[in-house]
């Protein structure tokens, strides 16, 4: 085996197959096949390669043959020790002449590596403060929203005109060049005037119509609309407004906030301090995961590095597969998941590029950060992660163990020790 710098994050390989290896990789090959060959005269199944390779000549095993020996001396290289491969076998080179099983042949191939992070300033950059102080205002709004959500829907004065916060009560048919589209219908459609639910232009269109007024209003769809024949288009809707009603709000007392069954809460003034709590934690997980955020982007950008588009292409794979799998749990195709999802297929793409290229370069400098402060895992910590892993998942410490290997958990302890330290050394200004 032989192996080459070609570049920052490439390297070629050059092994040499021996007809010991080549044999063994063509029985490989006939085994993989042999249950599927159909010859006159034999049973399925029951073929010898002799008699395989006399009817379809012995190269018609070499290229899944040479796949298995290629995996093997992929294998090789991956025990090499003086850098990390991140990629299958890319570029391989091989002389279909030279192939034998009489002597020895070469094959080559490159894969990409992990690249060298050379960190610059990372311990106590500075970053601005993130504000976690829960105000007055921030509980009452919290109140007022509990309030509007126990809050009644009652008919409006007679003759006042449709306002914004309002409900109506109306129908609706939606037409483009005087035809009406698919989708744009609706009868005693209820919808609060304000809410921003429809369109643009549609729900400032019926602020001040009476009940029974009927009404045309004109809008023009977003260029991003999900049905593309709309999309950035003019549009008319013909709005027959049947019924307005306004919000009448519950009553802040204690008699109130009894009904809401908060353990342990039967006055206003228990539920102002329990709100106050609630916002006050929320705030503060919310200030440390933009603080965290915000002190990982600078000692990235403080950083350098030369990573291979292979490591970033398997990460947006990965993007991929998730989005794909949580459309699956909604029994959707990924294309309609999308455009549920406001997304159009660029946009995904996009996306999927700068997530990948981020969770990756953030992943490496932070594994340098842990490398430089030399931050490990104990033999205490890395049982209380088996278990607590054992209890998220319910299976036994020795269960998770054939799926998880030590290596990987000690290295994830040591990121997030590396990640702490970088947080905490930070200043905030």
């Amino acid at each position: 085996m032989k192996f080459e710098r070609i570049n920052s994050n490439h390297v070629k390989f050059t092994f040499t197959v021996t007809p010991h290896e080549f044999e063994h990789a063509l029985e490989h090959a006939f085994d993989h096949i042999k249950d599927d060959v159909e010859i006159k005269g034999f049973r399925k199944g029951h073929v010898t390669r002799k008699i395989y390779e006399q009817k379809f000549g012995a190269q018609s095993l070499w290229a899944e043959a040479l796949n298995h020996a290629i995996g093997h001396k992929f294998q090789d290289a991956m025990l090499v020790k003086e850098f990390t491969i991140v990629s299958d076998p890319l570029n391989i080179d091989l002389d279909w002449n030279s192939i034998s099983t009489e002597k020895d042949f070469e094959v080559s191939f490159e894969v990409a590596i992990k690249p060298e992070v050379t960190l610059g300033a990372y311990k106590g950059v500075e970053v601005a403060k993130v504000d976690s102080v829960v105000t007055t205002d921030e509980v009452k709004a919290e109140i007022n929203s509990l309030l509007q959500m126990n809050a009644d829907l009652e008919p409006k004065a007679e003759g006042l005109a449709l306002e914004m916060g309002d409900t109506a009560i109306f129908d609706f048919e939606g037409f483009q060049d005087g035809v009406a589209f698919e989708g744009g219908k609706a009868e005693n459609f209820s919808l609060q005037i304000g809410s921003g639910q429809f369109i643009p232009g549609f729900e400032e269109g019926m602020v001040g119509m009476n009940v029974g007024e009927e009404r045309d209003v004109n809008v023009t769809f977003p260029e991003q609309y999900q049905a593309e024949n709309l999309a950035g288009k003019p549009a008319v809707f013909k709005v027959k407004l049947h019924e307005i009603k306004v919000t009448k709000g519950a009553e802040l007392n204690d008699e109130w906030v009894k009904s809401l069954n908060r353990e342990g809460i039967s006055t206003v003034a228990e539920l102002e301090k329990s709100i106050e709590k609630d916002l006050q934690e929320q705030k503060s997980a919310n200030a440390k995961n933009v603080l965290t955020d915000s002190v990982i982007k600078a000692v990235v950008a403080n950083a350098s590095l030369d990573v291979p588009q292979e490591m970033f292409d398997a990460e947006i794979e990965n993007f991929k597969k998730n989005v794909e799998n949580q459309a699956k749990q909604y029994q959707l195709d990924l294309p309609t998941f999308l455009q549920l999802s406001g997304l159009t297929e660029e946009a995904f793409e996009q996306q999927a590029k700068e997530q990948a290229e981020r969770r990756v370069t953030q992943s490496l400098v932070i594994e340098a950060v842990a490398k430089a402060e030399g931050f490990t895992a104990t033999e205490e910590e890395l049982a209380a992660r088996y278990q607590e892993l054992a209890n998220y998942y319910k299976m036994k410490v020795e269960e998770i163990k054939r799926y998880i290997s030590d290596e990987l958990v000690k290295n994830d302890i040591a990121f997030e020790k590396a990640v702490d330290f970088l947080v905490n050394s930070s200043i905030q200004k």
